[in-house]
């Protein structure tokens, strides 16, 4: 029998999902008995390899969905293919980003659409195209903020507004979809290095800013957001930093 917080036949949509932390979460919640849908935009070889991982440890629990969340047809397309799949939703996880530096004096409107329209506007127009199956399901939306949300990072000044946006989002969304829907977010710190590279320089002094003294793993985001969705039931309007101590004293 599922325990009282057991995910199973829960459904989850994860934006993001192929790779690094979003196929974490995808694996993790997937682990606790959720099928997962696994969204992605171009990764669809590294999306398909984690749907038929999970599907290979129990059969048709996952499948991927292709989706540009810039395009606002484009989520209420996403929400209802995964609604045609699996008649249910549970649990959003609003992870997909663009993530890159825009120095004052070089931003054109382009950067600004997609770096604001990744990490503001897609979280709160695909939680509104998923809210009717989430009420129903009474289940849970979580963001992924950033540390960096609160504490601005040099040369990202519309990243990093634009995570704070989310934050507020977040809070917002949980005093409006109370007590049907809860909403909370996870904000990491230094998980994963970022894949255009970063001078071991740089590496140590964000090393230096971290109480624990090293990065946080994918699996240390993903076991939050299974907190939330799983164990959480009594907390909305709540954002988790995950970031070793660095947001207490940097």
């Amino acid at each position: 029998m599922s325990s009282p917080n057991s995910l199973d036949n829960h459904v989850a949509l994860i934006t993001g999902a192929a790779r690094r932390i979003g196929a974490a979460i995808a694996r993790t919640l997937h682990a606790q008995g959720a099928d997962v849908a696994i969204h992605y935009r171009k990764s669809g070889d590294p999306a398909n390899a984690v749907a038929a991982e999970l599907n290979a440890a129990r059969a048709d629990s996952a499948a991927t969905f292709a989706a540009d969340l810039n395009d606002l047809a484009s989520l209420n397309k996403l929400v209802d293919e995964v609604h045609t799949w699996r008649s249910r939703l549970d649990i959003l996880v609003n992870n997909a980003s663009s993530f890159y530096p825009t120095p004052v004096g070089e931003i054109t409107e382009d950067q600004w659409d997609d770096l604001v329209g990744t990490n503001l506007k897609a979280p709160l127009f695909l939680s509104q195209a998923a809210l009717p199956a989430l009420r129903e399901a009474r289940g849970v939306i979580i963001n992924i903020v950033d540390v960096h949300s609160q504490r601005p990072l040099r040369n990202h000044p519309v990243y990093g507004p634009a995570k704070a946006g989310l934050a507020m989002l977040t809070r917002s969304l949980a005093k409006d979809l109370a007590p049907e829907v809860r909403v909370n977010g996870v904000s990491p710190g230094a998980i994963l290095w970022p894949e255009n590279g970063m001078s071991g320089a740089t590496k140590d002094a964000i090393l230096e800013q971290i109480p624990m003294g090293r990065p946080g793993t994918p699996e240390d985001i993903a076991n939050a957001v299974l907190f939330l969705a799983k164990d959480a039931d009594y907390v909305t309007g709540q954002i988790i930093a995950i970031d070793g101590g660095r947001s207490i004293g940097w």
